[in-house]
């Protein structure tokens, strides 16, 4: 064998020796590792090598070649399970503990309430026990309200008070509240039946409707129309 033949062999065996170490190099290089060998073995280029039918000139590597080395010098995919801690965003705070879903506490929502045994105190508002309860969107009368001009007056209020309580009979209500139990006195919209009593009150002129209360239409035509505590004595009738 020739010295020519052999000498190109063995330089062949060298540079794939030390292609095989590069590589190593690259994917120890990947894991955080270093390869002193790599570091001191001559830089060929991935895309070149030696073959004897060059003459120990450089000779460009088939694609494929190339695409494998390239691979297997990048860093290694991280896990799902890694990828899932990266991506994570932290939960969203709990609601507070005191309101249900975070929402501010309001005032409790009026349900219909029945109520029994009612008592009229006057043309407007009505007592259960100790308790009291103002019809809404009406100005009671009082019970010592006189009507009428001079020489033909007559006690409206108490005659007011006593059609409501003609009306109720001692009949049990339905009252819009927020709670069956309260302290004073409260402001609710009470109906016997389906009979509101502060829309017949106003509508007989028995009381006044508040400012700005929607009852104030019933209210205006029943002074029109002269009734109630609006019109003469109903006893000389």
């Amino acid at each position: 064998m020739r010295p020519a033949a052999v000498f190109t062999g063995l330089a062949g065996m060298a540079v794939v020796a030390s292609l095989l170490m590069a590589a190593e190099a690259r994917l120890r290089g990947g894991t955080g590792g270093e390869d002193t060998t790599a570091a001191e073995a001559p830089e060929m280029g991935p895309a070149a090598e030696i073959t004897p039918e060059t003459g120990g000139r450089l000779a460009p590597i088939s694609d494929a070649d190339a695409e494998i080395i390239a691979r297997a010098a990048q860093p290694a995919a991280p896990s799902p399970a890694s990828a899932e801690r990266m991506t994570a965003t932290p939960a969203d705070p709990p609601p507070p503990p005191d309101t249900p879903g975070g929402q501010a506490a309001g005032p409790a929502a009026k349900k219909p309430i029945e109520l029994t045994r009612p008592v009229a105190e006057n043309a407007g508002v009505l007592s259960f026990g100790e308790r009291r309860l103002q019809l809404a969107g009406i100005v009671p009368t009082p019970t010592d309200r006189i009507c009428g001009p001079a020489g033909r007056q007559w006690p409206c209020g108490m005659l007011a008070k006593t059609a409501l309580r003609q009306l109720l009979r001692n009949r049990s209500l339905t009252c819009d509240l927020g709670m069956a139990e309260w302290k004073g006195t409260a402001t609710a919209a009470c109906r016997l039946g389906t009979q509101d009593l502060g829309t017949w009150l106003a509508e007989n002129g028995w009381a006044e409707a508040e400012a700005g209360s929607p009852l104030g239409v019933v209210a205006e035509k029943a002074k029109q129309a002269q009734k109630g505590i609006y019109g003469g004595d109903p006893r000389r009738k």
